[in-house]
């Protein structure tokens, strides 16, 4: 089946884009990137329906839900990078693919931030390329349905 529906989900602390810390993640509205990605998507034949939640449980929902509604997710966990292995085993427990996105270059910031436990049952990591990165996890998601 061809790759049409995408969920670009995004975790805690990320509806503050465009207030939190603008040197490290730009001055972009969550909403606006997330109507970039729409748009992207829409032009390459991919419907994205957007969602953040700054709780983990609200997540997992969404992650448990997409398995039967989604072809594939985009993810930006934010902070549950490092220590969810909650969302992990959401991710892990579904066959649906999920490509892992950062903003920022984790690898190149604090200690504590270059560990993704995510990183494992995905089937991509993006990282420091700004928003752009989501664009080019919509294009990893169709590269990866047309193996």
């Amino acid at each position: 089946m061809a790759m049409r529906k995408v969920l670009l989900l995004n975790g805690p602390n990320l509806n503050m884009l465009g207030v939190r810390e603008p040197a490290v993640y730009g001055r972009d509205t969550l909403e606006s990137i997330e109507a970039e990605v729409v748009a992207y998507g829409a032009g390459r034949g991919v419907e994205v329906d957007c969602f953040q939640s700054n709780h983990e449980g609200a997540l997992i929902d969404k992650i448990h839900e997409a398995h039967t509604c989604y072809d594939g997710i985009v993810y930006n966990p934010g902070a549950h990078t490092h220590y969810s292995y909650a969302l992990r085993d959401a991710i892990g427990s579904i066959d649906t693919p999920v490509v892992e996105v950062h903003l920022s270059d984790i690898e190149a910031r604090e200690e504590f931030r270059r560990i993704s436990v995510i990183a494992p049952v995905c089937i991509a990591q993006i990282k420091g390329k700004g928003k752009l990165g989501y664009k080019e996890a919509i294009d990893v998601l169709l590269e990866h349905e047309d193996r």
